[in-house]
């Protein structure tokens, strides 16, 4: 391991500004789930079954919105892509705490749908920016910096809800998301390498002299374009739909979907690992001591992280995952807090190396004019991942117990690995015949 290497990245301006920069504004939406939940059962008095339908719809818009929000950036770049972020974060937060419970739901899933994607861009920019052990260490950074965020929006949207200020908190979240997607494209990280950003140019230039050659050929007499289309070669079909549907998925291969199967599975863990924490203290009379536990697992996955990052050799994210599982699943023997914050340390320690893991592999995997869409894609699987997670762990609470949480989804982790490791062997050995 080479701790060196995090002076290294940070003495870089562009990678330390872009890390401080998607830190600041990651911090509002992720307090902006506690404080809608806290809204509508608050202030609006629609129960908790209520707050959970409209975080799913929410979550629905963010799974919904993320490769079509990462495709933008790659066809027409971050500032112009942020655009329609910038504008919908600050009128729909406005808006979301003054309408109805009806009126809401559609409202937060146009906000899902076009929010603004810091997540994927962060991850793109960085694979730009960085190369070889540096981008390893990049990822960890992002993963370890995302973990301090969660550690701090969730208490803070806690904190301005409970003191019965949900209008002006959600206020507040649209109107700070929005200014953050203006720094953004004031900043305007690279998403592009200078060599693609020039082929990117080219191909629009002679896109639109293609463009301008078809209109002169349809303006052309009838004789005239009968002897234009013998030009084309006869073996030359036009694409048909499912030709450029696979020309456009070209990237997404096996190994691109298994990488995508770790990200849902990681939020599975650590969605139901989240309600299964809830579960086990609120049962014991602890819940004033959550807190503590989860101070443990979020510390932990921050020297996970930054372990990992040091690390000269990546290693395959199914492992981490399966780790993590397995080490999910003795946290529901557990019977007190202080026994399962320690317990919380092993799965915890590797929750950064995961996701930094993960994306690394994505950014080597796909070419850099697709990243962004890939980025979005790995952001929708992770947050369906989370969206599963929570009500899978919560029958088996229901069913068991606290400690059934815990073992659903520890388990569903480790049957997710132990397959994707088995047809990892059942490929290598097709392509060794």
């Amino acid at each position: 391991m080479n701790f060196a290497l995090y002076r290294e990245l940070l003495a870089v301006q562009p990678i330390r500004r872009l890390l401080l920069v998607g830190m600041i504004a990651r911090i509002p939406h992720s307090a902006a789930g506690v404080l809608l939940t806290l809204h509508i059962v608050l202030t609006l008095d629609q129960g908790y079954a209520a707050a959970g339908a409209a975080a799913a719809v929410m979550t629905i818009g963010i799974a919904v919105g993320a490769p079509w929000r990462g495709r933008r950036v790659d066809t027409v770049g971050l500032r112009k892509a942020l655009i329609p972020s910038v504008v919908s974060e600050a009128v729909i937060w406005t808006v979301v705490p003054h309408v109805s419970y009806q009126w809401l739901l559609p409202l937060v899933f146009v906000g899902g749908l076009l929010t603004l994607p810091i997540f994927s861009v962060v991850r793109q920019s960085l694979g730009i920016l960085a190369e070889g052990d540096q981008r390893r260490t990049a990822f960890a950074l992002d993963a370890i910096t995302t973990e301090l965020v969660f550690m701090i929006g969730p208490a803070a949207g806690a904190i301005i809800a409970t003191s019965g200020h949900t209008v002006a908190g959600l206020t507040v979240v649209g109107l700070a998301t929005s200014f953050a997607g203006l720094f953004l494209m004031w900043f305007n990280p690279p998403t592009r390498s200078p060599a693609q950003t020039a082929d990117a140019e080219g191909e629009r230039s002679r896109d639109e002299r293609h463009a301008a050659e078809a209109a002169v050929v349809a303006a052309a007499p009838a004789h005239l374009q009968e002897a234009a289309a013998e030009l084309v070669p006869a073996g030359a079909p036009a694409p048909g739909i499912r030709g450029r549907v696979a020309h456009n998925f070209a990237w997404f291969t096996a190994t691109v979907a298994a990488l995508f199967a770790v990200a849902a599975g990681t939020g599975m863990v650590l969605s139901g690992t989240d309600v299964g924490i809830v579960a086990a203290l609120e049962g014991g009379g602890h819940q004033g001591e959550i807190g503590i536990v989860f101070l443990f697992w979020c510390a932990a996955s921050v020297v996970g992280g930054l372990i990992y990052g040091a690390m000269h050799r990546p290693v395959s994210p199914i492992l981490l995952l399966l780790g993590m599982a397995a080490f999910t699943i003795p946290m529901g023997f557990a019977h007190d807090t202080w026994t399962l914050a320690l317990v919380s340390l092993l799965p915890g320690l590797l929750c950064a190396p995961v996701l930094s893991s993960a994306s690394e592999k994505v950014a080597d995997l796909v070419s850099e004019e697709r990243r962004g869409e890939a980025m979005g894609w790995y952001g929708s699987a992770l947050t369906g991942g989370v969206a599963l997670g929570a009500p899978l762990a919560g029958v088996f609470i229901d069913g068991v117990g606290p400690s059934g949480g815990f073992f659903a989804v520890g388990t569903a982790g480790v049957l997710l690995c132990l397959v994707g490791l088995v047809l990892q062997q059942v490929r290598r050995r097709r392509a060794t015949a």
